[in-house]
């Protein structure tokens, strides 16, 4: 399929040859709106191949021949500004709860209709969180209380915590997206009166200001730190 610019670029990777053919076959019936960008079958094609195509949405299977995928995503993450939909066939919450840490924007099932993967495929390159409305609520629950990450490390006197170095706006739209949760970047640009693309720029430097990767990461800092008022 020749992509268009108005295609979601998507990037397919699967160690099972069946799997990998049937999604082809989905995204390639979804054009004009998204449009294969490239495939890899293992966890070494998959990182070779990724950061060479710069696709918009990567469909990442868990377990790469054996392989978990939470090894690549910061690889990827580093080299590319796709988003990383996590394809899975297992329920295991503590693994899955680590894909979202590690910068997934969601999960869906192997076992999920068609439709719902394109649905999903769609809400994660929008910059949305894809989960369960359950799931979702673990895991903001988890990272809140500082489960299934780092503990944060005792506080320098003389260096300022990250957030001090937001601008009034900057807060503002950080306030914005905890009271937005699971809203979509084009709420959030209406809610403040800016226009879609000035937003992602926004965004964009208030992750690099806090060192995290993703609205999810974004929002349990916000709620640590008691940012939710700008």
């Amino acid at each position: 399929m020749t992509l268009e610019p108005q295609n979601i670029r998507v990037f397919l990777v699967d160690d099972h040859p069946t799997m990998l053919w049937g999604l082809e076959r989905l995204i390639e019936g979804a054009g004009p709106r998204m449009a294969v960008a490239g495939t890899a079958a293992s966890f070494d094609e998959a990182r070779a191949r990724v950061p060479e195509v710069e696709p918009d949405v990567v469909v990442l299977d868990m377990d790469l021949g054996g392989r978990s995928s939470l090894e690549l995503m910061p690889f990827i993450l580093e080299r590319c500004v796709a988003q990383i939909l996590v394809l899975t066939a297992g329920r295991d919450q503590a693994t899955l709860d680590r894909a979202m840490v590690s910068g997934a924007r969601g999960v869906v099932s192997k076992a999920a209709p068609a439709q719902q993967v394109l649905d999903a495929i769609e809400a994660v390159h929008r910059g949305e969180v894809w989960l369960e409305g359950k799931d979702l609520g673990r895991v903001f629950s988890q990272l809140v209380q500082g489960h299934g990450c780092a503990a944060p490390q005792p506080a320098q006197q003389t260096l300022p915590v990250p957030h001090e170095r937001l601008t009034t706006r900057e807060r503002r739209i950080v306030a914005c997206v905890v009271e937005q949760s699971g809203g979509s970047n084009a709420a959030l640009a209406d809610c403040l009166c800016i226009a879609e693309h000035t937003l992602r720029n926004h965004l964009s430097t208030i992750y690099q200001k806090l060192g995290v990767h993703n609205r999810l990461e974004l929002y349990v800092y916000a709620l640590k730190h008691q940012l939710d008022q700008a």
